[in-house]
């Protein structure tokens, strides 16, 4: 069910937070309520979603949900999420990133509806879509009913890149037979995977139950908005994504950040996934190779920096700092692939896949090992691309009758 909302141009986008405190919580009242959110669940105000809810009269919010990263945020990224009392509320904690990321039936005893708060950022391997997705699986099981309150998509609701996760790469930074860069809000999405069936297994075999689905849509968004053009306050919803430029580098430099000894992507500095770098780099070669490419809506400039953090921490890392001069002619994504074919014709003795240490993650990251087995041997843009984008159309055609959003 999608609670209609009123779609016109204002100076300042509303929440699903927003727009269901105003119509008074409408979907809510004489239910035992349960939360799955985190710091970037707040209003225009800065006011927490779990004190918005446990503050009205109407709402009876019985048990709070903790995904990656924890309700407050106070785990730093893959740390293990723990049960316990949050001391605000007095409302016990579950966790969902810890022992357990499918909520159990103890989970669930005291919920007659789950609302899902939290800001997105338009990757799939962002865990949170995980999360909701198995929220929704073992909600529909119960005859839970779910709730989602929905926030912009930072990357707009153009941008679509990535191939389909293949059977036998589905996990819970692959959870869904959707492209990497899925250019929906994360209420479509919900939809999208309630009405499709696309929330699988990691043996990719269907294991797809329907709940009862509500979305509470904003108002005044449209797919043309990036973040910065919706007027509302950026709350980081992890560690490494300070900023909405943040959530648009995190597609473009992730991929290759899972190669922790390869290229140093600012993480650990103040500017995570903006940059490309090593202790041994020529940052100048660097950047004349990228900018011998003629890439497409990208523009490089050299940089150098110390991390605080890391395997670098203390060095001098030089490199390229990255910035979209045309964002609607960029690709996001193909922005390492460049970088990787540059630095290997600079330096082709530098091979991340050579270790293999890492190549498994790469590959779920992915959703298919014919990535790394297409560019690594030559290291060329042109004998990836095709299989990366070959997905984009089927899903816009898919997924376009699940737009809330013009």
């Amino acid at each position: 069910m999608l609670i209609a909302a009123t779609l016109t141009a204002s100076a300042q986008v509303k929440p699903g937070i927003e727009v269901l405190r105003e119509r008074g919580f409408e979907g809510l009242q004489g239910k035992r309520v349960g939360l799955v959110t985190n710091p970037s669940g707040v209003d225009r105000n800065l006011k927490s979603t779990i004190d918005i809810l446990n503050e009205a009269p109407e709402v009876n919010l019985t048990v709070l949900y903790g995904p990656e990263h924890g309700v407050r945020g106070d785990v730093y990224a893959g740390g293990s999420v723990m049960d316990y009392t949050d001391p605000a509320t007095g409302l016990p904690v579950y966790s969902l990133y810890g022992a357990h990321r499918n909520p159990t039936d103890e989970m669930l005893k005291n919920v007659d509806i789950i609302v899902y708060d939290i800001q997105d950022v338009g990757s799939r391997s962002y865990t949170f879509i995980s999360t909701l997705g198995l929220v929704m699986r073992a909600a529909g099981a119960k005859g839970i009913e779910v709730m989602v309150l929905d926030r912009p998509n930072p990357l707009g609701g153009r941008k679509v890149e990535g191939n389909y996760v293949e059977p036998g790469y589905y996990s819970f930074v692959s959870q869904f037979r959707i492209p990497y860069v899925y250019g929906l809000t994360v209420g479509e999405v919900a939809m999208l995977i309630n009405e499709e069936g696309l929330n699988l297994d990691q043996k990719g075999d269907k294991a797809h139950v329907s709940c009862k689905l509500t979305v509470v849509p904003m108002e005044g968004w449209s797919r043309d908005m990036l973040y910065a053009d919706t007027k509302l306050p950026w709350v980081l919803p992890s560690p490494n994504i300070p900023s909405s430029r943040s959530a648009i580098c995190y597609p473009s430099a992730g991929l290759v950040g899972e190669f922790s000894n390869y290229l140093q992507i600012g993480v650990g500095y103040t500017i995570p996934f903006e940059v490309f770098g090593a202790t041994w780099m020529d940052a100048e070669a660097l950047k004349a190779k990228l900018d011998s490419y003629n890439i497409p809506g990208v523009g490089f400039r050299v940089i150098y920096y110390k991390p605080f953090s890391g395997g670098a921490a203390g060095q001098l890392v030089k490199g390229v700092e990255y910035f979209y001069t045309d964002y609607d002619a960029a690709i996001l994504t193909m922005t390492q692939f460049y970088v990787m074919q540059a630095v290997h014709e600079l330096y082709p003795a530098k091979n991340p896949f050579a270790e293999g240490s890492r190549n498994n993650m790469f590959d779920k990251v992915c959703g298919s090992n014919q990535v790394r087995n297409l560019f690594s041997p030559s290291f060329k843009v042109d004998d990836v691309k095709d299989f990366w984008m070959k997905d984009v159309q089927d899903f816009k055609d898919l997924s376009k009758k699940y737009y809330i959003y013009k």
